[in-house]
């Protein structure tokens, strides 16, 4: 019985090149850590491909919550979160499935964690420089001036506040009120970290090299970034006016 404190969700949508090699990748670390894949009702068959390898080897391990249909990356998560918090998990981390985010940073975001003591670990492209491998020019300075952007008006100081590869202690997830949480493309990735901040948690930035993906196709849009640049002044008159949950000793 492989036991683990730690689960890994990965959202998919069409990952059938990426999803058995990811899924090894993780299985391959010297920690042990879980799965769950929410599938967004993959036509290309990536749930197929999940459900045989629970069957022939990682059946105490993986496992998958699929869903009717594209209903968004902030609602796969909030999904994913809830699951975890059914079980006894302690670390909660997204992560893509196209190997944007390397595996094997994995347990330095749990160490930031579970050794350091902070609540949340973020895999930042941009606290130290610029770390993007193979993007465009133009979606390198979109993301990077999305972060500062979000800087200057809310004042957090996150460097990287659209990443998308994290580790939240369960303390995190639990204190926030999941459902209140609206966006559902890149500005979730904002909101989380800001609601946290706002809540009181400590949050590291742990530098990571970001990849772009080599094989499947980006779900990246404009309409994403639309999102997270009008979502961040709704977020600031958050920060005014809502009241934030405390944190629970």
């Amino acid at each position: 019985m492989n036991t683990s404190d730690s689960i890994v969700i990965i959202p998919t949508y069409n990952e059938k090149e990426n999803i058995e090699k990811i899924i090894r990748a993780v299985f391959g670390l010297e920690k042990c850590f879980h799965i769950l894949v929410i599938d967004d009702g993959s036509p290309d068959g990536t749930a197929a491909i999940v459900k045989r390898l629970m069957a022939a080897e990682f059946s105490d391990r993986l496992f998958i919550h699929e869903r009717q249909g594209k209903l968004g990356l902030g609602t796969a998560y909030i999904a994913g979160f809830k699951w975890a918090l059914e079980r006894n998990y302690q670390y909660i981390f997204e992560m893509d499935a196209d190997f944007s985010h390397d595996p094997n940073d994995l347990p330095r975001l749990y160490a930031a964690c579970a050794d350091e003591g902070n609540d949340v670990a973020i895999g930042s492209r941009y606290v130290s420089g610029v770390n993007v491998v193979n993007w465009p020019i133009g979606r390198v300075l979109m993301s990077y001036f999305a972060s500062k952007y979000v800087r200057i008006v809310t004042g957090f100081k996150v460097h990287d506040t659209t990443a998308g590869f994290v580790c939240y202690r369960r303390r995190v997830l639990s204190t926030m009120e999941l459902d209140k949480i609206r966006f559902k493309g890149y500005g979730f990735q904002i909101e989380m970290k800001y609601t946290a901040h706002k809540i009181g948690f400590r949050i590291k930035e742990v530098p990571v090299i970001f990849v772009n993906r080599r094989e499947g196709t980006s779900k990246m849009s404009g309409g994403i970034f639309g999102e997270a640049f009008f979502g961040v002044m709704r977020l600031r008159w958050d920060g005014w006016t809502r009241r934030y949950p405390k944190i629970s000793s």
